[in-house]
């Protein structure tokens, strides 16, 4: 097996923990499972850098007869050397899903087989394309997002960092939503509209924001910073900050129950 990853490794050009850990992650996986060496290797330790493994990763997952893996890696390249704010948000959606996914034991997981963490990095390369004007590229993006994830994220939509979604599934963020910072969703979570205007007609979902599985939140309307919708509901009037709303349609039906219900996932909804 060849063994620049390993000479790579050991020459990092700059202090980047989550890579390093990842690095180290990977090279104990291979230590356990000698049958996913060559595809760890390929995939991760064969790359001076994160934003390298990623587009590798993206890449492969999204080629197919219509655009080649080479294309789609050169495009994530450019993304991700344009943008900065990319691959910081890259990292912060790594601890993210490390820290509330009670099924993720490394860092190493979301980059490898974690389709909600690998869909939303897709994303982020399809919203650089579409601010620099190339959309039909963005479509192409995700368009095989959609096919290969089932996951289903216009590239216009603004998506900031530190964001977990779990199962992933069946998940339907619309051209004019908007999503905060630290925010966590389950599978089957639709931000969608209410009709065909062509204007803002999507939510805009706060900070700190925990989405249960299965909601629906419809319109032009704001969820407040570290508010819960819980499982199920739909949601079609605003959510003040720090509230929990249940039902269809969904109605408040207490506080929050925390400072950070993102990152404490507690989906409970006390009488």
């Amino acid at each position: 097996m060849p063994n620049s990853g390993a000479n790579i490794r050991r020459t990092p050009a700059k202090l980047d923990p989550v890579w390093d850990r990842i690095l180290h992650e990977a090279e104990q996986a291979v230590k356990d499972e000698p049958l996913l060496g060559g595809m760890i290797h390929y995939s991760v330790l064969h790359y001076p850098t994160l934003e390298k493994a990623l587009s590798y990763r993206i890449s492969l997952k999204l080629a197919n007869g219509e655009m080649s893996e080479q294309i789609l890696r050169d495009i994530c390249d450019e993304a991700f050397a344009a943008d900065p704010d990319i691959a910081q948000a890259t990292r912060a959606d790594v601890v993210a899903v490390f820290e509330r996914d009670p099924a993720c034991h490394r860092y190493l997981q979301p980059l490898l087989f974690f389709k909600g963490f690998q869909a939303i990095q897709t994303y982020r390369v399809a919203h650089w394309l579409w601010k620099q004007g190339r959309r039909d590229m963005a479509y192409f993006f995700q368009m095989r997002c959609s096919e290969v994830y089932g996951i289903d994220i216009h590239p216009a939509a603004r998506i900031g960092r530190g964001i977990m979604i779990d199962h992933a599934h069946s998940i339907v963020i619309g051209e004019t939503a908007v999503v905060g910072d630290n925010v966590s969703m389950l599978h089957s979570v639709t931000l969608g509209g209410t009709g065909k205007e062509e204007e803002d007609r999507h939510p805009k979902i706060g900070n700190g924001v925990l989405i249960g599985a299965g909601a629906k939140v419809l319109g032009n309307i704001r969820v407040g910073d570290c508010s819960r919708i819980a499982a199920g509901s739909v949601v079609l009037n605003e959510v003040p900050s720090c509230k929990t709303v249940a039902g269809v349609p969904a109605k408040i039906v207490g506080e929050a129950g925390c400072s950070q219900p993102s990152i404490s996932m507690d989906q409970l909804i006390e009488k």
